[in-house]
């Protein structure tokens, strides 16, 4: 691929030992996702690290938040107070 013009090259989802060697053979870039820590860098998909994804994720996912669980309590509060009557309050209008 690199003879070939390639540029940089996303090892996905390769064992780690693979990648190494692969880029070890390479002078372009590899970009690993999920392939371990021996390449050149390193990509994670942001809805996946964020805790927006929902069920089954690969191995290779660290999530670092639970944003899913935080948008649906914030929704879940909104609705409440929408529905009592709290929101929107006179401070959230606008005076004539």
């Amino acid at each position: 691929m690199e003879e070939a013009g390639a540029f940089a090259v996303v090892l996905e989802m390769v064992p780690a030992e693979a990648a190494r060697r692969i880029t070890a053979e390479l002078t372009i870039p590899t970009i690993s996702v999920g392939a371990g820590p021996h390449t050149d860098g390193q990509l994670l998909v942001w809805t996946d690290w964020a805790g927006l994804t929902t069920g089954r994720l690969p191995k290779f996912v660290k999530q670092y938040a639970n944003l899913a669980e935080i948008l649906g309590d914030a929704a879940r509060a909104w609705t409440a107070d929408v529905a009592s009557g709290v929101y929107p309050g006179p401070e959230h209008s606008y005076d004539d």
